[in-house]
C-alpha cells in the first residue's frame, strides 16, 4: 500500500501531518511522531508576540545593563508565558533536523507586516523543509474596509517569498467575503500550499471571578465539513496545495479530504486528546480501508471526487448540492482545463 503523496515540493511517506501543536517543543515527542508514521511534522508556532516581546526585553537590558531578570518580569509579566524567542526556535528546528528525517515544516503566527522576511530567512537557514505562515488577525477596527486585511495575508506572503527559497504555506480562516477570491490572488502571489482552516481562539471567562479563559477548545469531528466544502471548491481553480485542518479524527476523515482533493491532512485535537501513538492507529485503518476498496495508493485516491473526471458521480459539486457551495461556477464540469488554460 502506498501512502506517498507530494505537499509543498517535498515528497512525503504519508497525508498524515502533525500539525502545529505544543507536543512538538519536545525531542522526544517528535521522535515518536516519526516512528507513528507522521509524514512530515509542523512545529509549534512562534507568535508574534513572543518577537515583540524578545525586542523589547533586548532594548530594556541595553539600556539598563545592570537590570535583573527579576526587574524586567516586573515590568514585562507577559514573558511568563513567551518562554521561546526566535533564537530558541531556530535552534529547536536544527535539533529536530538532527533527530528525524521526515520533513520539519516551521510554523510563524503573524498578526501584522512585522520583520517576517527577516524571520524566515533565518527559519530556512536554520533547515526547515518549509514555511507555515498562520496569519491570525482578528478584523475588529471598524475603520478598516475588508481589503485591508486581504491586503495583510498578501503583503507578509510576497515579503517572506522573495527572501526564502523554501515553500511557503498560508493558512487561512474562512472568514473572509470571497474566499475563493483571496484564494486565486495568494495562488498568484506565490503561495505554495494553502491550509484550510485555521482556528481563532475565542477565550472564555468566569462569570464569578470574571477570570478569562484562554484555552482553546478541543474540535470535532463536526469541524471537518468545512475544510472539506472549500477544497472540494478549489481543487482544480488554484496551484497552490491544498492541506486540510480540523475535525480529522479517522482514517476515513482523510479518505474524504483526499478524495475531494486535499494533498496531506493535518492531525491535531485528536493527537491531543488520544496521544501521539494514536496516530499509528490512523495509519493503520488508512492502510486497512485502501485495501477493502482497492485503491493502492494515496495518489490514486487524491481528487476522485473532483467532477472533472468523466463518468463518475460528483456528490460535491456546486451545482448537484443545492447551493451548498454558493453559486460560484465552481461546480463546472472542466475545471481543470480552467487552470491548466489560465
Amino acid at each position: 500500500m502506498n501512502l506517498d503523496t507530494k505537499y509543498l515540493h517535498l515528497n512525503l511517506r504519508s497525508p498524515l501531518i502533525v500539525s502545529a501543536l505544543p507536543l512538538s517543543k519536545n525531542l522526544d515527542n517528535i521522535r515518536r511522531m516519526e516512528e507513528a508514521g507522521a509524514g512530515a511534522i509542523v512545529l509549534y508556532s512562534l507568535f508574534e508576540e513572543q518577537l515583540r516581546l524578545e525586542q523589547q526585553l533586548f532594548d530594556y537590558y541595553q539600556a539598563h545593563p545592570k537590570a535583573t531578570p527579576a526587574d524586567a518580569l516586573a515590568l514585562f509579566p507577559a514573558q511568563k508565558q513567551f518562554h521561546t524567542g526566535l533564537q530558541d526556535y531556530v535552534s529547536h528546528i536544527r535539533r529536530c533536523k538532527e533527530t528525524v528525517g521526515i520533513p520539519i515544516i516551521a510554523s510563524l503566527n503573524c498578526a501584522s507586516l512585522g520583520n517576517w522576511a527577516e524571520v524566515a530567512q533565518s527559519v530556512e537557514e536554520a533547515g526547515a523543509d518549509a514555511l507555515e505562515l498562520s496569519i491570525y488577525h482578528i478584523p475588529a477596527n471598524m475603520d478598516q474596509p475588508s481589503a485591508h486585511l486581504e491586503d495583510l495575508y498578501l503583503t507578509i506572503l510576497r515579503m517572506v517569498k522573495a527572501v526564502v527559497k523554501i515553500p511557503v504555506a498560508v493558512k487561512l480562516t474562512p472568514y473572509f467575503t470571497n474566499l475563493a477570491s483571496l484564494a486565486r490572488r495568494l495562488d498568484f502571489a506565490g503561495a505554495d500550499g494553502l491550509v484550510l482552516f485555521n482556528r481563532f481562539v475565542q477565550p472564555d471567562f468566569d462569570p464569578v471571578t470574571l477570570a478569562v479563559k484562554s484555552a482553546i477548545p478541543f474540535g470535532g469531528p463536526s469541524d471537518s465539513r468545512l475544510p472539506l466544502h472549500w477544497i472540494a471548491i478549489l481543487c482544480g481553480y488554484v496551484k497552490p496545495d491544498l492541506a486540510a485542518t480540523g475535525g480529522i479524527f479517522t482514517a476515513e476523515d482523510v479518505v474524504k479530504m483526499l478524495m475531494v482533493g486535499a494533498k496531506v491532512t493535518l492531525l491535531a485535537s485528536v493527537l491531543l486528546e488520544r496521544g501521539i501513538d494514536y496516530l499509528s492507529i490512523i495509519d493503520r485503518d488508512l492502510r486497512q480501508w485502501m485495501d477493502r476498496n482497492d485503491y493502492t495508493s494515496v495518489v490514486s485516491m487524491q481528487g476522485s471526487c473532483d467532477s472533472s473526471t468523466p463518468g463518475t458521480p460528483a456528490p460535491l459539486n456546486a451545482r448537484n448540492t443545492c447551493g451548498l457551495f454558493c453559486q460560484t461556477g465552481m461546480g463546472h464540469p472542466n475545471k481543470r482545463s480552467r487552470l491548466s488554460q489560465r
